[in-house]
């Protein structure tokens, strides 16, 4: 088959190579499917340059997401989203899955679209209604709105039936936040944002905030969340940790909540499947589908998770094995 190989760290279009390796042995408990759609998710990068909190053994193959087809065995043929074990990802014809990680690709959506369901909208839901408690009415403000997690956060947000406030850098993303549905949308190229968010809210700030990017951003939401708001911590695409004043969250009494999906699917299993059927439900009913920006072949797959590093794609950029671009 053909993969994408690391063999050693560093920016993805630099280290990744694209071989022709042995089909890969699945072993019990796992199952070999067929690539029909990876998703690129910025860990991907992250992997590649030996900065993610998982570190494969070299070589491996990235791709942490995928909608893919079992090859096999009793459910030879089911369409299903996996995540890959490693270090056999995504990105090639062939990967492997756990058997538990297997679920049902929603018959709504196509390939590319299930592919970018699973880990962005599970951390959006977890993050809005396990952790934030998102209410209907409420003011949800998104940064980096028109992105992979961001998008994902705004749909679910509309979903809830809240007021959804996104936050993005350039017109031409701005456009993008617009028709994902976001009520207003902040440019912080050219806007104060704190200021923005607070003449939006009348001056009340946003009740929960969904920040996938640290930094500045972060200092931003501080700045402009309500009383008794929520900031939902779930990444660092700007680089940048925050190191938030608790003195500040006890004066203006709101709370600062970490997000780690992942210890989800480790300690209480039951809870993902039930996300994935809520999830499936609201693709059915037309609320939720995956912003796809860009479909591209096998061969660009390097280069497609170099620019998701880069933050300069909107949407969610998927690799479709096999297949033209």
């Amino acid at each position: 088959m053909r993969a994408w190989r690391v063999h050693t760290n560093g920016e993805p279009r630099d280290v990744m190579r694209l071989e022709e390796i042995p089909d890969p042995d699945p072993g019990e408990g796992r199952l070999l499917v067929r690539v029909r759609a990876a998703n690129i998710n910025y860990p991907d990068a992250l992997l590649c340059r030996g900065e993610y909190q998982v570190r494969p053994p070299l070589p491996f193959t990235p791709g942490v997401e995928l909608c893919g087809e079992i090859v096999g065995g009793p459910r030879a043929g089911e369409r299903v989203l996996g995540q890959p074990v490693l270090p056999c990802g995504a990105l090639g014809e062939l990967a492997v899955i756990s058997e538990e990680s297997a679920r049902p690709a929603p018959e709504a959506l196509d390939d590319a679209e299930a592919a970018a369901l699973h880990i962005g909208y599970q951390t959006g839901w977890f993050g809005l209604h396990r952790r934030a408690r998102l209410l209907k009415g409420e003011t949800l403000l998104v940064h980096a709105a028109a992105g992979g997690v961001g998008s994902a956060a705004v749909q679910l947000g509309k979903a809830a039936g809240a007021r959804v406030v996104g936050v993005v850098g350039g017109e031409a993303k701005a456009e993008v936040a617009r028709e994902l549905g976001c009520d207003v949308v902040i440019d912080r190229r050219r806007d104060d944002v704190v200021r923005a968010v607070k003449e939006a809210t009348g001056g009340a700030g946003a009740d929960v905030v969904y920040d996938p990017v640290g930094g500045d951003a972060y200092a931003a939401s501080a700045k402009c969340v309500a009383f008794e708001g929520r900031i939902v911590v779930v990444g660092f695409a700007s680089g940048a940790v925050p190191t938030p004043g608790l003195n500040h969250a006890l004066v203006k009494n709101y709370s600062i909540l970490g997000l780690h999906w992942g210890l989800y699917a480790q300690r209480d299993p039951a809870s993902v499947a039930g996300c994935h059927e809520e999830l499936t439900a609201l693709a059915a009913d037309g609320l939720i589908k995956p912003l796809v920006s860009e479909r591209v072949a096998l061969d660009g797959a390097a280069d497609a998770v170099q620019r998701v590093f880069d933050g300069v794609t909107t949407g969610r950029v998927v690799v479709l094995p096999g297949r033209p671009g």
